[in-house]
């Protein structure tokens, strides 16, 4: 073994080793420059064009792209894999909702383990309805003539008249943000998916609720044992679920913070193209809002007016509108469970019933059994006191055997039937 030479120099315990060379453990803490590398994971990026590319990315580069800082993307990590949560920040929206964890801002969404066999039909259902309904103006010269074009028709015409039968205004009207879109597909995948989980747990749990009501065996009863722990389980999924829909619905202000191309119109006003994206906003605050200019020459410079106006309204009817449905439906769903889970309690009170039916009558049965061998010990009794070597003129009498045993059962009998009346007239039997 090499000796450490210690004249002159410094050393350490892991010159002592054979070959000089400290464990791989501890070789990244003798580097002082080298740093742990973070971790990588798979992302999906969908543009709104319903475009998609697959990332690796790391922690930073998902900062850099999203805008969203590191203490918030902790909410898509797996400490909070089972909880809920849809949280706005100033250019991004953060949705851990079950199997979907995804970043979406006004012009992509950022969509974690898209692999996942859970999260493939969303990702499908996604590109599919993002390709349907893509973005209807790129060009940024026809931005600004349909703008003008929308303006001075909603600028024009009175607040109680109808739309004018253009092809695409009644469309647009009813049109949601980029962000808003999203946000509505991931809520109708969620809730469809907590709805058929339930739907297959009614099925199973009521045929076995059904045969354990017939048949009370081990068997059946660590099945529905098992279901109930699943209803259990998914009642909490179902629950947090309907109070992060809940808690949104009762604040306007993260209602309105989840407004990203409201928002981002806000930043960049001269800008058509982000106009385009949010002409409902626009073009809703332009009827409302008396110096928008009827020239298109001054559109550009008269849309940062109507952006702010549009930002500092608290209109978040929309989103409500969109929330309020989708929590119905998983009210609904909740509902269900709820129903379910009393069925259970039924069925249990059921069963409990009829067990303490049967154990009131083996207690039956065992007092019964209790009076005969009561009486039947009254009539050994006398053979006892005749099998004692006292004289007695009865040993000398030859037909003596017969009238005395069978009048010892005799009165044991009478006295069975005298204790069991007795009995069911305290009402200790049954009758």
């Amino acid at each position: 073994m090499k000796q450490a030479i210690l004249h002159g120099s410094e050393t350490t315990p892991y010159d002592l080793l054979p070959d000089n060379n400290p464990p791989m453990e501890f070789q990244a803490m003798l580097a002082p420059g080298k740093k742990k590398r973070a971790a990588v994971r798979l992302w999906m990026r969908f543009d709104c064009t319903g475009a998609s590319e697959l990332l690796e990315c790391d922690r930073n580069m998902i900062m850099r792209r999203s805008s969203i800082p590191a203490r918030d993307l902790r909410v898509l990590g797996p400490l909070f894999s089972q909880s809920s949560n849809i949280l706005a920040r100033e250019k991004a929206l953060l949705v851990n909702l079950e199997f979907i964890k995804a970043i979406v801002t006004a012009e992509e969404v950022y969509l974690l383990d898209p692999t996942n066999p859970a999260v493939m039909p969303f990702v499908d259902q996604l590109r599919q309805q993002l390709l349907q309904s893509p973005p209807r103006i790129t060009d940024g010269d026809h931005d600004i003539n349909f703008q003008e074009t929308q303006l001075q028709v909603s600028i024009n015409m009175q607040p109680s008249e109808p739309w004018p039968g253009t092809p695409m205004a009644e469309e647009l009207q009813n049109e949601l943000p980029f962000e808003f879109r999203v946000l509505e597909i991931a809520l109708e995948a969620v809730c469809s998916y907590l709805d058929t989980k339930v739907e297959e747990l009614e099925q199973n749990a009521y045929s076995a609720l059904d045969e354990l009501t017939k048949h009370v065996s081990t068997g059946n009863l660590e099945h529905v044992r098992s279901l109930k722990s699943h209803l259990t389980s998914l009642t909490a999924r179902v629950q947090k679920v309907r109070d992060e829909f809940e808690h949104l619905l009762d604040d306007d202000e993260d209602m309105a913070d989840m407004y990203l191309t409201r928002k981002l119109t806000q930043w960049h006003p001269g800008d058509s193209s982000i106009l385009a994206a949010s002409h409902v906003d626009t073009v809703s605050s332009a009827v409302a809002s008396p110096r928008v200019s009827q020239h298109s020459g001054r559109l550009v410079s008269n849309a940062s007016v109507v952006t702010i106006t549009a930002a500092d309204g608290s209109d978040v009817e929309d989103l409500e509108m969109l929330l309020e449905a989708y929590f119905m439906q998983i009210d609904g769903t909740r509902n269900k469970l709820l129903a379910l889970r009393e069925y259970i309690d039924d069925t249990e009170d059921y069963i409990n019933i009829q067990l303490d039916n049967h154990r009131n009558q083996l207690i039956q049965l065992q007092l019964i059994l209790a009076i005969a061998a009561f009486t039947i010990s009254c009539a050994t009794s006398v053979a006892g006191m005749f099998g004692m070597n006292i004289p007695c003129p009865l040993y000398s009498n030859e037909h003596a055997f017969v009238p005395t045993t069978f009048g010892s059962l005799f009165c044991s009998t009478v006295l069975f039937f005298l204790i069991t009346g007795y009995a069911r007239w305290k009402e200790l039997l049954g009758t």
